[in-house]
Formats: structure tokens, sequence, C-alpha cells
């Protein structure tokens, strides 16, 4: 019997075979979950569809996660046509690329609440409405960066964003845990997704993970999916309110041999 076999749940967030939230749904089907798939706009059903129909997917809705009436939507969908779910996945982020240069200071209040409602209240939003249909033993899973607890050129206000998302993860673990409902984050090293290509000076940051990384490697879709399909099985039923880093080890390090090397003596 596979791991998530017999397992159900819907994933908010894919948008092409590139990124992070496909890399997780791709090792939750081969584990052998049932996966419903949501797509914001027709541009992204082109993208998206094609992907959610190789799964199998018997979900694909359009869903605008900043719209209440849309998450509702889903949700009931996902109790017509499963009772009950066992997993939630939050992929969603959006910053407007002027917020995402330049310096933070300069954040328009209209950027704010943009990215901070897109990036982290929604999962908020997400949690609430699944809370009713999730099977006890459920786990819901969002994604964020290290940008959310240390400052990284360029991730500006979508460092803060993920800061209240990581945030609102344990409040949520800890709202939901009487119900038998984990909630965790994955805080995943940088990799070249079509998301992380809106970053200015992405490139640099890839070659200055690997010089810093103990495993001396950028991460791989494969690595944090494998990390996603953990925490959204009942191998880590005892999990929750974490933010487990799938970074090389990124994270740990403040300055490297290999970066002391290139400042010379």
């Amino acid at each position: 019997m596979k791991l998530m076999e017999g397992k159900r749940g819907v994933i908010f967030g894919v948008s092409n075979t590139h990124g992070i939230a496909y890399g997780i749904a791709k090792q939750l089907f081969e584990a052998g979950a049932e996966i419903a798939f949501t797509y914001a706009g027709e541009v992204m059903e082109k993208r998206v569809r094609p992907i959610a129909e190789s799964m199998n997917a018997k979900i694909i809705m359009n869903c605008d996660v900043t719209k209440e009436d849309e998450v509702k939507a889903v949700f009931a969908q996902l109790e017509k046509v499963y009772g009950k779910i066992d997993f939630v996945v939050h992929a969603v982020a959006f910053a407007n690329r002027e917020d995402l240069t330049g310096e933070f200071i300069n954040t328009s209040r209209e950027g704010w609440d943009l990215a901070l409602g897109v990036s982290s209240y929604s999962l908020v939003s997400l949690a609430r409405n699944a809370k009713p249909i999730m099977n006890e033993g459920g786990s819901i899973l969002a994604l964020t960066y290290l940008g959310g607890e240390k400052v990284v050129a360029n991730y500006n206000v979508m460092g803060v964003a993920k800061a209240a998302l990581e945030s609102s993860a344990r409040y949520l673990a800890e709202n939901l845990g009487k119900h038998g409902i984990r909630v965790n984050c994955i805080s995943a090293g940088a990799v070249k997704t079509l998301a992380a290509s809106g970053i200015d000076g992405f490139g640099k940051m890839l070659k200055a993970a690997v010089l810093k990384a103990p495993l001396k490697r950028n991460v791989t879709l494969e690595d944090v999916g494998k990390t996603g399909l953990y925490l959204l099985s009942d191998l880590s039923s005892g999990v929750t309110g974490e933010v487990i880093h799938v970074d090389c080890g990124c994270h740990c390090v403040y300055a490297s041999q290999d970066e002391m090397a290139l400042l010379g003596k």
C-alpha cells in the first residue's frame, strides 16, 4: 500500500511544472494521493489544467484566495466529491514587482495590503474553511522562505508577508490541534522557479546559496517535494507549528569557508 493511498486533498498555487507546489504535488500523486487543484483566472487555467489532468484530478476550479466566496465554493465542492479531506497545501504568494526592488521603506500601503492579503491572510481563510471537512490527523502545509526570518535583498514586503505567514501557521496550529489537525511550513531554499524570477538579482542569490550551504548545492524540487510528502502524511503525525528548512543547510550558516575565501586576507 502506498503512503498516501486513500488520502485526499487540495493544492492552491500550482502554476507550472517548475514550481515548488508542483514538486509537492508530484510526490503526493506518486504516493497514491487524490489531489484537487485550483487556479486563478483563465491564463493560469491553461497552465494548471494539463497538470491536474495528468494527475487524474476530479476537481479543477478557479479560486482567487482573496475572495471568501470563491474559497468557500472550492471547499463545498471538495465536500460534495470527497466528503472529508486529509490535506491542504497553501502555495500562494504575490507582491507588486515594484515592491520587490529598491528599498523596503518605500513600500506603499496598497502594496503592503496586497502582499499580506494574498500571501498571508489567505492561509487563515483556507484553514477556516478546511476545518469542518478535515479528517482527524489532517495536515495543512504552507510554503515560506528565509526572507521571513532574515533580511534578503529585494525580497522586501514579501519577507514581511512570509513572517506573517509563519506566525499565522503557529497560531492556527494551536487553534486546530484540538481537532487533530496539524499546520506546518516548509522554508524552501532558492529554487529556479517562475515566481522567483520576479525577484531582482535572483541569479546571484542562487550562486550565493551554493557558497553558504553546507551541502554545497541548491535545493531541488524533489528535495522540497519529499519533505512536503512527509509533512502531509502520517509520518509526521506528531509535528505541528513547525517551520522546516529545506535549503541544503543554508539557513544555519552565517559565513562559510567558501565565502571567507572570496574575501581574501
